[in-house]
């Protein structure tokens, strides 16, 4: 069956269960972690998002990460590996009605971790273009409720810019 994309009003349980979550994945990751940090539309205050939580643990290495798959797919974790991007491992809870993603990179991936935190921090300062990202997913939502393809495709030339912009913003902020 096709996923349901669905856009949802910010829901203000999502820091709470993001922080649950983030000790959890920090425990099954164990000395090897250095940071979980909650990424994604959900953790934007404000913004409309498909009800996924995002996470972001950096740690010492890939390998040690690998070596605690029993761990979290003990937490309910589907562990992906690469899943299409180099350096990353990329687990996911829920199937096809996904509730959780998980992107874990080294430490040393510092264009990764920079990416990723820059866009949520822009967002979380920047209302219009959190407005117009939020107002963007509902309209591709309603438009591809069941194509997330479309959706995904639908969102990439607004995801690209918003990157560049982010990481214009966040070199600017040091």
């Amino acid at each position: 069956m096709p996923q349901h994309v669905i856009v949802v009003s910010y829901d203000r349980t999502w820091p709470e269960r993001a922080a649950q979550e983030a000790a959890s994945l920090r425990r099954a990751l164990g000395e090897n972690c250095l940071a979980v940090h909650h990424i994604g539309s959900t953790a934007v205050e404000g913004l409309a998002a498909k009800p996924i939580l995002d996470f972001l643990p950096v740690v010492r290495s890939l390998a040690g990460a690998d070596v605690c798959r029993g761990a979290l797919e003990a937490l309910g974790y589907e562990y992906l590996g690469e899943f299409g991007i180099p350096g990353r491992r990329y687990l996911r809870k829920g199937g096809d009605e996904r509730t959780h993603q998980v992107h874990i990179f080294a430490a040393d991936d510092r264009e990764n971790i920079v990416r990723h935190l820059a866009v949520r921090d822009y967002l979380r300062t920047h209302p219009a273009a959190r407005e117009a990202y939020g107002a963007l997913k509902r309209e591709l939502a309603a438009r591809f409720p069941y194509d997330i393809e479309a959706y995904c495709d639908g969102k990439d030339a607004f995801v690209k810019a918003l990157e560049r912009d982010a990481l214009a913003w966040a070199r600017n902020q040091t």
